[in-house]
């Protein structure tokens, strides 16, 4: 487990873009809309390389799979790194494709190699692996902002970065291991054993996983909106600057703790009532945040904030404990792979939230809108409860 958390931690710094992006724009000009591109490419190509990555297990092994995402994350942010005086479009090849392919490969391979050991703590298991992810952009987006600001620089930052993430997923590829299969003891399997290992075609026929995906995309869309706008939106309600910048810390920690509690309440109150339970509290984020908008309430936005990241932690979490308990582990990688789409569906979100934001000029039409959209996900709840149970 402990090697998984580290392997994830490394992996995420693909999510500390907003603090990664500032010299970008600084030595290149780069506006807002083209660097924001790249994060939705690097979004997408993350997506895409969860498919690849499941796809690379079942050819070469989890092992060479890692490997093989190693050098296409060290090979993003190196030629990141040596960019001179090129258009956006090179950014997007060397960020967006190389390392969002990387990072998305070794996500799935990480996720379903160590979920393997844990049969019986899916959503620990998963949570303790998502919180590693999410708190990267706090501990590598910090570390990697001071270093910045050293002798090292930009460009010797992002090798440096690079490379260790290569040396982390190639050291993880070696101690990672899979348990020994066991003899399936007995045909003792209750009328849930074909969910138990349904192939991602089956999956995709079933009307659960499309409720699943449209309802964990919604309430991952509160939180991604949320966090590209998060110190603007408290400025906005006077904080000063310093309590601003704060707040973004205090989200990213909200989100990290979210993955593994939710982890944790998975396991003991199950699937059903945990989607139920991140369903209310998102409803709650979008709700609170829209008061405080609307009365410029400081302290209304800070709590909203916290719910908004405790809600936006519990979707990944779900995802693959959702992904396990009811499509199986036979084919979890490949599965996992589809339903982490929900990630790339919650950016595109966030970037119309922008929008909406930026025509409508102010926040209370866009958090109307976040809110209407977890009400529909709390109807895709209900009815998904009624069709998997």
């Amino acid at each position: 487990m402990f090697i998984g958390v580290v392997a994830m931690l490394f992996a995420g710094v693909l999510y500390a873009w907003s603090i990664l992006k500032a010299p970008l724009a600084a030595q290149f000009g780069w506006g807002a809309s083209e660097l924001a591109l790249n994060f939705t490419l690097a979004m997408t190509f993350f997506c895409i390389g969860g498919l690849l990555g499941a796809r690379l297990s079942g050819w070469f092994g989890h092992k060479r799979a890692l490997v093989i995402s190693g050098f296409l994350s060290m090979a993003g942010f190196i030629l990141t790194a040596v960019l001179q005086n090129a258009s956006a479009v090179f950014l997007y090849l060397t960020y967006g494709v190389l390392a969002g392919l990387g990072i998305g490969i070794a996500y799935n391979v990480v996720i379903a190699t160590v979920s393997a050991w844990f049969p019986d703590k899916k959503g620990l298991c998963s949570g303790c692996l998502m919180m590693g992810f999410g708190a990267s952009a706090l501990i590598l987006g910090n570390f990697a902002n001071a270093m910045f600001k050293s002798n090292i620089g930009w460009r010797g930052t992002y090798t440096v970065l690079g490379i260790s993430v290569f040396t982390v997923l190639l050291i993880s590829a070696f101690l990672l291991k899979l348990p020994e299969k066991k003899e399936n003891d007995g045909k003792n399997a209750d009328n849930d054993s074909e969910k138990q290992g349904l192939t991602p075609g089956q999956m995709l026929r079933q009307p659960s996983f499309w409720m699943a995906f449209m309802c964990i995309s919604f309430l991952a869309a509160v939180g991604s909106s949320v966090i590209s706008f998060a110190k603007d939106m408290a400025l906005s309600v006077n904080a000063p600057d310093a309590v601003a910048v704060s707040l973004v810390g205090v989200l990213s920690v909200c989100n990290g703790f979210g993955r593994i509690l939710t982890g944790a309440v998975f396991d003991t109150i199950g699937c059903r009532k945990t989607m139920l339970c991140a369903n209310a509290l998102t409803i709650c984020a979008a709700a609170v945040i829209l008061f405080a908008v609307s009365v410029n309430s400081l302290i209304l936005c800070i709590a909203g904030l916290c719910l908004a990241g405790l809600s936006y932690g519990s979707c990944p979490t779900i995802t693959a404990a959702f992904t396990s308990t009811f499509f199986g582990m036979k084919h979890f990688s490949d599965n996992m792979a589809f339903m982490t789409f929900t990630v790339m569906v919650g950016s595109l979100m966030a970037t119309v939230s922008n929008v909406v934001l930026e025509v409508a000029g102010g926040y209370i039409p866009v958090f109307v809108i976040l809110l209407i959209l977890t009400l529909a996900a709390l109807v895709l709840n209900v009815r998904l409860e009624k069709t998997i149970y």
